[in-house]
């Protein structure tokens, strides 16, 4: 399947040569796209500069630093366009081990329309983080999962596959939320629309250089719209059950 994988960058000179070597050496096949936000370090004159070298990378560069979700959206949407039949999303601080992208497309391969890289199901773990984030992290997921009836261990990771059909099922122009918003509200929209789901254990690390992007305001925005969600399925009489197969 032509697969793409969606870089969101901002300030990450540090880790773009890395990650993108990486990504080539365990997907040879598949092409990659950098959603640069106007970094000032430079990262998408370096991450040219390995399209050239490595081949099939391109980059897309924007004005302004628009927010994750806005990022992920306007990548996906480029990959509708250009016939992709398996869209991918991922850091680019290397959190996200790219030696785990052959297990997320293979997922897809197998009948999934969304696979998660799972730090919360067997095998999955956080060995980095310290106490209070991985309480506030599992209790995130717990809340997201019992309000809105997901069946998902998971569903703020940001490393995932989605098979292309879903995508354009979900009208992914209307999703508005960032951060974890975001990815709350893809799997959310997969399992309204039937979608098959699988979580794959991943072992996420912490960014060793550069800085987290990471803010109190993406997890409140993330709260707020899983309670409003809950509400209101709650009183319109809908609850949604993950596909499975």
């Amino acid at each position: 399947m032509r697969t793409l994988v969606v870089l969101p960058t901002y300030n990450e000179a540090a880790n773009i040569d890395d990650v993108l070597r990486q990504v080539r050496a365990t997907l040879p096949a598949a092409d990659v796209l950098v959603v640069d936000d106007g970094s000032p370090d430079g990262t998408a004159d370096l991450a040219d500069a390995l399209g050239a070298e490595l081949g099939r990378v391109e980059v897309l560069r924007r004005p302004g630093k628009r927010g994750l979700g806005d990022a992920y959206r306007t990548g996906f949407q480029w990959g509708l366009a250009a016939g992709y039949e398996v869209l991918v999303e991922m850091d680019a601080d290397l959190s996200h081990d790219p030696g785990m992208l052959s297990a997320l497309v293979g997922a897809i391969d197998l009948g999934a329309d969304l696979t998660i890289g799972s730090r919360y199901v067997p095998g999955g773990s956080t060995p980095d983080w310290r106490r209070r984030r991985r309480f506030l992290s599992t209790w995130g997921n717990i809340y997201a999962a019992m309000l809105l009836g997901l069946g998902i261990n998971d569903a703020t990771s940001g490393f995932r596959a989605y098979r292309a059909t879903i995508l354009r099922e979900i009208d992914l122009p209307s999703v508005r939320a960032d951060g974890y918003g975001f990815q709350i509200e893809m799997a959310y929209r997969v399992v309204k629309a039937g979608g098959r789901v699988i979580e794959v254990p991943i072992r996420f690390l912490d960014r060793e250089r550069g800085a987290s992007k990471m803010s109190g305001g993406i997890v409140r925005e993330a709260f707020g719209l899983v309670t409003v969600w809950g509400v209101r399925d709650l009183f319109t009489g809908r609850r949604w059950r993950r596909g499975r197969g």
